[in-house]
């Protein structure tokens, strides 16, 4: 009766990785695929309005953010249900566990495509929907991850000493994108408790992701210069550190934008204030940390560095710097930001156009559906 009730458990789980085989190796990290493509979408829609980005193409994109995250979340439903062995593996090791917080972001960013860009196809009615629904789960489950993964690595990861990776960076600032897009759904409540209620949650969420990015950027850069550049197949993840950065001063800027008429006069005064106040110098130090990512990402390129999915690295933290360049100039005023918001975009989209293409191409070939190769270290510079 066991073995007629539930036969894989009867087996064994080595008997359970002859089924859906291909999603064995399915990590948590492919959702910055999700998230890439998203932003793509979410980023169009808010370039300014003199911008030559057709709205219906942002549109088109979501859909396929959309589509996508349907697909991966099926598909990572079986490597649960089938690999629950490989899962469990994938929670224990300390280079893959944070790319947890990566399934938040995704739903984050579809349901804030939904609402910004969706509408246009499906209604206002059905897109409030969508985005509630995704704002809600993907808020609980970056809280959860914000929390779980770092418990893991405390009592159940092994990291040597001089082994600090921007992927730490990616549980916690889940939370963040929560505090960036938690605001598009402040209008559409009712005016009174709940509007502040969502406002201030999504503030302290921004608080709570801010504080935990500046305990961890120490430990990244210190290992940077203290064990040298990361393993080639890992350099795409220095852009990592652009996530927490962007998204703070897009949040910002978006909790100035509908704070007029939600709080007390003061307040939502002082969010307006703390928008250009915080967001221009965290920006500038956005830009100094590209350079400088672009520059050891061009070196590991010149060492040999191939695709991989860190490839995606170069997507979604990219146009979180798009959205917070963008609110700066509605808030400043100033043409340069506007520039700087369309000058990110182009690289943004192509970088995404690389990933995309190489993603495909390795799907194709089975490649990239593979066990993944072991990291290795770029040669010495001469």
């Amino acid at each position: 009766m066991v073995t007629a009730a539930h036969p894989a458990a009867a087996l064994g789980p080595r008997a359970t990785q002859h089924r859906a085989p291909a999603v064995r190796h399915l990590g948590p990290n492919w959702y910055a695929a999700v998230m890439g493509t998203a932003i793509v979408a979410n980023a169009g829609a808010t370039l300014p309005a003199t911008s030559a980005v057709p709205r219906a193409a942002c549109t088109a994109v979501w859909a396929v953010s959309a589509v996508a995250l349907l697909v991966l979340l099926a598909a990572r439903a079986l490597h649960w249900t089938h690999h629950r062995d490989q899962a469990r593996a994938h929670l224990l090791d300390p280079a893959v566990a944070p790319f947890y917080g990566c399934l938040s972001m995704a739903l984050l960013s579809v349901g804030a495509g939904a609402l910004l860009l969706g509408r246009d196809w499906i209604g206002l009615g059905a897109a409030l929907a969508v985005d509630t629904v995704l704002f809600t789960a993907g808020t609980l489950t970056g809280l959860a991850a914000a929390v779980a993964v770092p418990y893991l690595m405390v009592v159940r990861h092994r990291i040597e000493p001089g082994r600090a990776a921007p992927v730490w960076l990616l549980p916690v600032v889940a939370p963040m994108v929560s505090a960036a897009v938690g605001p598009l759904l402040v209008p559409h409540l009712p005016p009174g408790q709940g509007r502040q209620a969502l406002l201030l949650a999504c503030h302290g969420m921004f608080g709570m992701s801010l504080l935990a990015t500046l305990v961890m950027l120490p430990l990244i850069f210190a290992r940077l210069v203290t064990a040298g550049p990361l393993p080639l197949a890992l350099a795409p993840t220095l852009f990592l550190v652009l996530g927490p950065l962007g998204q703070s001063t897009t949040a910002a800027n978006k909790f100035a934008d509908v704070a007029h008429g939600v709080l007390p006069a003061p307040y939502a005064r002082g969010f307006a204030v703390f928008a250009v106040l915080f967001g221009v110098p965290v920006m500038g130090f956005a830009l100094l940390w590209l350079a400088l990512a672009a520059a050891l990402v061009v070196r590991a390129r010149r060492a040999g560095m191939g695709f991989s999915m860190t490839w995606w690295a170069f997507t979604f933290p990219v146009g979180t710097c798009v959205t917070g360049a963008e609110g700066l100039g509605k808030h400043t005023g100033l043409a340069a930001f506007d520039a700087l918001a369309l000058v990110l975009y182009a690289v943004l989209v192509a970088a995404w156009a690389v990933a995309v293409t190489r993603t495909a191409h390795g799907l194709f070939t089975g490649r990239l559906l593979t066990a993944p190769a072991p990291a290795r270290s770029p040669a010495p510079a001469a």
